[in-house]
């Protein structure tokens, strides 16, 4: 336990991988809440590892991997979104698609690349030790985005997650800002990968604003409580991963599956009172 505190106070290194899981616990609790509320988990999944694509073949190109994820994010979530609103009929089948199209690119290039197996096993399932300065600054910004957006747009994004009819009638542009609200997921999986990588970026997405929404209503409160939630998975997971020397990423998202689950089984236990 002390050397994980003394290990905390003197290495870079850890004070930015503790740093990283704060910034990414923000974007996730704010945009998880619309997630959960609107139930897109599936769609989130999509774009999530579609993302993948856009990271191999920045890596092929010696290109920062992040850009393009961010990049391939973005168009993965505008295809998905247009799918959801255009064909509904072949929503699931067009979206596994996607889905299995963007692994598949992703990695094809990061197997033409030099040593791509460590950089591979980093995008699955995160390198949150190995974070730097810059793409601190860069979860930082898109932070900052997100804050922004939903500062400029909160009231519309809540009418098209709980009475889509309302928000039409109000006047509220419902497919363009649906297609927002998946750029703005597009952006926090982005902010998620470095945490826990690919294959557990929806379940800190989804769980600490799942937890939440068992004990409010208001989405405000529970974008709060979320963001409150993911950090502290993000920093119990560090400080359980450190001493015995686990998978970081694997150990955060174990950290929040129980607590959903124990979360799950008292307010089943309370309600049953």
């Amino acid at each position: 336990m002390l050397e994980f505190f003394n290990t905390l106070a003197s290495q870079p290194f850890l004070q930015n991988a503790l740093l990283g899981g704060i910034l990414a616990s923000i974007g996730c609790g704010l945009t998880g809440s619309f997630v959960v509320v609107n139930r897109i988990g599936y769609m989130a999944g999509g774009i999530a590892h579609s993302v993948l694509g856009g990271m191999g073949i920045a890596y092929y190109v010696n290109f920062d991997p992040f850009i393009g994820a961010l990049i391939a994010a973005l168009i993965s979530a505008l295809i998905i979104g247009t799918i959801k609103l255009k064909w509904k009929h072949q929503e699931d089948t067009a979206i596994g698609a996607i889905w299995a199209i963007g692994m598949a690119i992703g990695i094809i290039f990061i197997s033409k690349s030099d040593g791509y197996n460590a950089n591979l096993m980093s995008f699955l399932f995160g390198s949150i030790l190995m974070i730097s300065n810059q793409q601190l600054f860069i979860v930082l910004l898109l932070d900052i985005i997100t804050l922004i957006f939903l500062a400029l747009f909160y009231k519309q994004l809540v009418a098209i997650s709980f009475d889509i009819e309302f928000a039409t009638v109000r006047g509220v542009n419902v497919n363009l800002f649906y297609l927002l609200l998946l750029c703005l997921v597009a952006i926090t999986v982005v902010l998620l990968i470095q945490v826990v990588g690919l294959i557990l970026v929806i379940a800190l997405l989804t769980l600490p604003a799942a937890i939440a929404r068992q004990y409010v209503h208001s989405i405000g409160l529970m974008m709060l409580m979320a963001v409150g939630l993911g950090i502290l998975f993000t920093g119990s997971g560090l400080f359980l991963s450190y001493e015995p020397d686990l998978p970081a990423g694997a150990t955060i998202i174990l950290v929040a599956g129980i607590a959903y689950l124990l979360s799950s089984l008292f307010k089943s236990f309370k309600g049953f009172n």
